[in-house]
């Protein structure tokens, strides 16, 4: 039997980390995940054309490196104090030295150009992923170095003319100890994680292969349902989370046969949110689309004309990640949790 609609219309949140090179540099070579990344500059004008046609409101969560035109000008804008990570090779800061000097000589690691695109679509939220892609759950990191690191982010986004209030983890490293300072900083939202076991994220080195396996599995098969939320159960003091419902694999053409099980995950759970009323959270990484982008865009076009009739069926909204907050704030029983 299916349920009645809900009162209050439900919620479609989609959030982007935004890194280029400075995401992955740690696990990829330009050699090896370079076309991906050189991708991302044909994606993103094809993903904004289509959120812009769609009426699509996007969180796009932006390393800060990424809001300087200039090697000069990045190095300029560096916090004093870093982390010092258990292994050195996670920190973005050892890539330095190969940087170019401008987004012209060297799009892995600039992006400047593409953020100001985002920023021209109306609904498109320009967000952090915090200055450097800081893991906030590995050893040797600190509370110290972390609120350098955001600080950096907020006064980089601020040079260009952007006001910070919501934040995606990087590795979705949520660690809850950090929220007072996002607070501090302006921070009014953050992406959680599903709260299903195998989406509890540690350090990458305490993560099992049968998380990983699990995470697969239910990207295709319904393991941990809908991961939906109402709106009340996501009330709170400030940053309030907004947590994910599911991560957007790239198409895959040796998973092809899989595809449309993976579609009807993402379809079922959008209808779920919109017949509640709750709130569906969708996220990807923009180098995700930066290979095979015609079969990804036809994919993102399933998930945006299904959204468009959800929209006229249950009035579901589009909202970014800051709207989102307002949205719940604006609730009579949240409005006392400010």
């Amino acid at each position: 039997m299916t349920s009645a609609p809900a009162s209050a219309p439900g919620t479609f949140v989609i959030s982007l980390d935004f890194e280029l090179m400075w995401g992955v540099r740690d696990l990829q070579t330009k050699a090896g995940y370079g076309a991906n990344i050189l991708g991302v500059r044909q994606a993103i004008p094809a993903m904004l054309a289509l959120f812009q046609e769609f009426d699509i409101h996007v969180t796009w969560a932006t390393v800060g490196l990424l809001f300087f035109d200039t090697k000069a000008a990045l190095l300029a804008a560096l916090p004093t104090e870093r982390p010092h990570y258990a292994d050195p090779n996670l920190s973005n800061y050892v890539a330095l030295p190969e940087l170019g000097p401008d987004e012209a000589a060297d799009p892995y690691y600039f992006g400047l150009s593409l953020l100001r695109q985002i920023a021209a679509v109306p609904g498109q939220e320009i967000a952090t992923h915090t200055f450097s892609h800081y893991y906030c759950l590995e050893p040797g990191q600190t509370p110290a170095a972390f609120r350098a690191d955001l600080a950096a982010a907020v006064a980089a986004a601020r040079q260009q003319g952007y006001a910070l209030h919501s934040l995606v983890f990087p590795r979705n490293q949520h660690n809850p100890d950090y929220l007072a300072i996002c607070r501090e900083l302006g921070i009014r939202c953050y992406r959680g994680n599903e709260a299903a076991w195998m989406y509890q994220k540690q350090s990458e080195a305490t993560q099992t292969p049968w998380q990983r396996a699990a995470r697969l599995l239910d990207a295709y098969v319904n393991v941990s349902g809908p991961n939906t939320y109402a709106p009340a159960a996501l009330a709170g003091p400030l940053p309030l989370n907004i947590p994910a419902s599911r991560f957007l694999r790239p198409w895959s053409g040796r998973l092809g046969l899989l595809e449309g099980l993976r579609l009807r995950r993402i379809l079922g759970a959008m209808t779920h949110a919109a017949r509640q009323g709750e709130v569906f959270h969708l996220w990807w990484h923009p180098h995700n689309f930066g290979a095979n982008l015609p079969q990804n865009m036809a994919v993102l076009r399933r998930i945006a004309t299904h959204y468009q009739v959800l929209r006229q069926q249950y009035g579901f909204q589009s909202l970014s990640m800051a709207e989102t907050t307002d949205k719940i704030l604006a609730r009579p029983s949240a409005s006392a949790q400010r």
